[in-house]
């Protein structure tokens, strides 16, 4: 137990976040907005996974769900789910999994977009604004092709190498899709990871690693003893 602890200690100096989405409504920081035409039957934007994925990790339904119902119909949904505030480095490394339904006919878009202006969450006041996150990072299905959207969940990265300097801001998840009537079914977010260092998501594995060892074993040593 000793060298998880160490582990422990040495992540806990560098600041880093990983989100699993157990509690949609207790999330220190993060913030939801929907800009999507009003009318929908889900206007609270993102909101927690239900049956319609398992979740990528953890219980069935700790993932955060967003839909064509976001917006009224018709109607064009742009609904985001920012960050809390984030120092990025050149170092930083962004990395989260994604799903979309299998409907044809209806594809999925999410961009994922940064804002370097502090805890702002500004995100202007119409579905096609982007306010403070004028930084496109990714687009998951930019052209929103009819089969260009995963339908199992698949994971994706961003390094911020481009920094010449720490920043100070947000990352919005924004799922973007226009005209509720041709485009728009429903997507899941699960298991994001913003660490300041490639090095920092090594140790988090190990140290996560032997942790649930340690706990393996002191339960079969439990089971042994009976």
């Amino acid at each position: 137990m000793a060298l998880y602890l160490g582990l422990s200690v040495s992540l806990q100096a560098a600041p880093f976040l990983v989100e699993g989405f157990a509690d949609l409504d207790n999330l220190p920081g993060w913030v939801i907005v929907n800009n999507s035409t009003a009318g929908g039957a889900t206007p609270e934007g993102w909101f927690q996974g239900t049956s319609v994925f398992a979740a990528q990790a953890g219980s069935p339904d700790s993932y955060a769900q967003a839909n064509f119902e976001n917006a009224g119909d018709p109607g064009d949904i742009s609904s985001w789910l920012l960050t809390p505030v984030l120092t990025l480095k050149p170092q930083s490394v962004l990395r989260f999994w994604t799903i979309g339904e299998d409907v044809p006919g209806f594809p999925d878009r999410l961009e994922v977009r940064l804002s370097g202006s502090g805890a702002s969450t500004n995100v202007g006041s119409t579905p096609f604004s982007a306010g403070d996150f004028a930084t496109l990072l990714l687009s998951i299905n930019p052209t929103l092709d009819d089969a260009g959207y995963p339908t199992v969940w698949t994971e994706y990265s961003y390094a911020f190498s481009a920094l010449s300097s720490p920043l100070e801001g947000r990352i919005g998840f924004r799922y973007f899709v226009p005209d509720n009537t041709v485009n728009g079914s429903t997507i899941g977010l699960d298991s994001v990871w913003i660490v300041p260092e490639p090095a920092s998501a090594i140790l988090l594995s190990a140290g996560l690693g032997f942790f649930f060892a340690l706990r393996a074993r002191s339960k079969q040593q439990r089971e042994e003893s009976l």
